[in-house]
């Protein structure tokens, strides 16, 4: 969302805006192709692009020689020009760099990717580098970097230009950019947006105190969504990343300002034509980058659609036109070719009705959950409602939220759970529990999804994932990780599902807990025969063995030589060796 701000600021101020996800040794080697091919002017070259790439990056020769007459040309020459400059880091440069930094734990990558795209700033460029990571770890970025990272939000006026009256966090996001890279995210049809920044809570094991120190009661939405669907066309989805919308003094204010935004209850709505919006915008100039992209990936879907009777005359007045790749289309071509393509989108490509849905995405406080306030929330189509379960000790507190929940017809809710913080393994089955047996007694249907707790600015943790609770240990953790890696991460509905799981009570869990990895992520095919022999000789154990091995499990590390020298304890550990089917 920042990067979306930031490129609304700089379209605004008459800048290009390129949006770039992924290696960037791939976006210099892009770039570089791309310059080749203006200077070239051979739009037959489009088919062409991916090997041009690969030998710009490799230097290999046998790409080139895939193109007909290529080799040992003109063109040849000059992209060998374009390979040195790959090869010395001299590449194409930009006025300004933006970079955004998430979790901390992707420290290592964070840091060589912000030192490798100094290779693309001009040298009076300017680096712009915030997000998570820059804001919690701002010290240790500048030490590594040389960067001063941007901390916190972009909230008041003139903080990257002094002529700027802009509060950029305010600003309307441009989503076009996501149309320049072919990685498609999850909320790809979705309006995101804040009503409320900040959290009155200070929860110790949460970094947004930090991060959004001032809790603001009301951010407006409905000029956000005004500018956005006049742009880039009514959405399905409202992705609201509010972090306690619940604290908010305007909380009623905000519900009906969702619901004239056309998310009330029961709400539909007609989606526009993605080949009108993409067209409208590139006849108005808007980042004809992305619209071109756009437009050649719906001419492939609409080739898609053909009979084949009609798909190789498709395919010729696209060949004719130039504008089978984007890379060398031309925004007049594509103008030109409107009259054919807009009849055929049309024709296979209807706009049907579809449900909108409302998603608080960070979830919202059980503690401040009222009768009133869920009453009101109905009023908006939301789904799913999250609601925190961060511990134990609320266990009374959060059914009671379900329960109001239920009681006003919101009937489809998620939660998260934390984990390996100050809390017990046992204390996360229970509540595991809670949400399976709400389920069934209210009718409802609860998403769970673990999460694993990690300290942001440990030193010792704050780049790695190795942190390990007081409560719990590697194997503990890893048992989670297995089980949850065979629901995809999420807990459903479903008494029987959730015991195979997790177990049918808390001996079953532990069980679990203690189980060798390999019997919990293949369940079913050792359930009859290894599983029932490990779990017999495990309690076959006496006291003091048995503490032996739970003292090896617990570090969750099975050399094939590891022994203790008691044949009993050496016996069981055997089984935690497998690491596959046995032949």
């Amino acid at each position: 969302m920042g990067l979306m701000k930031l490129a609304t600021y700089y379209r605004r101020r008459g800048d290009d805006v390129r949006f770039f996800k992924g290696d960037l040794k791939v976006l210099a080697a892009e770039l570089l192709c791309e310059e080749f091919l203006l200077e070239v002017k051979d739009p037959t070259l489009g088919k062409h692009v991916p090997k041009l790439i690969e030998h710009i990056k490799t230097g290999k020769f046998a790409p080139l020689d895939a193109i007909p007459g290529f080799r040992n040309s003109d063109k040849d020459s000059l992209l060998k020009e374009y390979r040195l400059r790959y090869r010395d880091g001299r590449f194409p440069n930009f006025d300004v760099v933006g970079i955004s930094t998430l979790f901390t734990f992707y420290w290592r990558v964070t840091i060589d990717t912000i030192n490798y795209a100094k290779k693309f700033c001009k040298k009076t460029g300017r680096m712009i580098v915030g997000g998570i990571t820059a804001s919690i770890l701002h010290e240790r970025l500048l030490e590594e970097t040389g960067i001063e990272p941007l901390c916190g939000l972009l909230n008041r006026p003139g903080m990257l230009d002094a002529d700027s009256d802009d509060i950029i966090d305010e600003l309307p996001l441009d989503y076009s950019i996501l149309e320049e890279i072919d990685y498609r995210y999850p909320a790809d049809n979705a309006y995101l947006a804040y009503m409320t920044r900040g959290c009155p809570r200070k929860c110790a094991f949460c970094a947004v105190p930090r991060l959004e120190p001032e809790y603001k009661n009301y951010v407006g939405l409905k000029e956000q969504i005004g500018r956005a669907t006049q742009r880039f066309g009514p959405q399905k989805y409202l992705l609201l990343m509010d972090n306690n919308v619940f604290a908010s003094k305007h909380f009623d204010k905000i519900i009906d300002e969702i619901k004239e935004c056309g998310f009330e209850r029961g709400a539909t709505y007609t989606p526009d034509s993605e080949y009108d919006i993409a067209m409208r915008n590139l006849r108005e100039g808007f980042n004809v980058r992305a619209y071109t992209k756009k437009l050649i990936r719906l001419y492939d879907r609409i080739s898609e659609k053909l009979p084949e009777s009609e798909q190789a005359h498709f395919y010729l007045k696209r060949e004719e036109s130039n504008l089978l790749y984007a890379e060398v289309a031309t925004p007049e071509s594509l103008i030109e070719f409107d009259e054919i393509a807009r009849p055929l989108h049309e024709k296979y490509f209807k706009r049907l009705k579809r449900m909108r849905i409302i998603d608080f995405n960070q979830g919202v406080d059980a503690r401040l959950v009222t009768d009133k306030k869920m009453e009101k929330l109905a009023e908006i189509n939301i789904r799913p409602l999250r609601i925190a379960f961060d511990h134990y000790s609320m266990k009374d507190t959060y059914s009671a939220a379900i329960r109001t929940a239920a009681k006003h017809g919101i009937t489809d809710l998620s939660n998260y759970l934390l984990y390996n913080f100050e809390d017990e393994p046992d204390d996360l089955f229970y509540r595991m529990k809670i949400n399976v047996d709400l389920c069934e007694e209210l009718g409802v249907t609860i998403y769970s999804f673990p999460m694993k707790y990690h300290p942001i600015d440990d030193p010792d943790f704050f780049d790695n994932r190795q942190y390990i609770g007081e409560h719990w240990n590697r194997k503990f953790i890893r048992s989670i990780q297995a089980v949850l890696n065979s629901t995809k991460g999420k807990i459903g509905r479903g008494k029987q599902f959730f015991e195979e799981a997790f177990g049918k009570d808390i001996e079953g869990f532990h069980k679990i807990l203690w189980m060798p990895e390999a019997f919990i992520i293949h369940r079913f095919k050792y359930k009859d025969n290894l599983t029932a022999e490990w779990w017999e000789k495990f309690n076959s154990l006496n006291e003091t063995q048995l503490n032996r091995l739970k003292e090896i499990v617990a570090i969750n590390l099975f050399d094939e030589n590891l022994a203790t020298g008691d044949p009993a304890v050496d016996e069981v550990l055997r089984y935690y060796q497998v690491r596959r089917d046995p032949k």
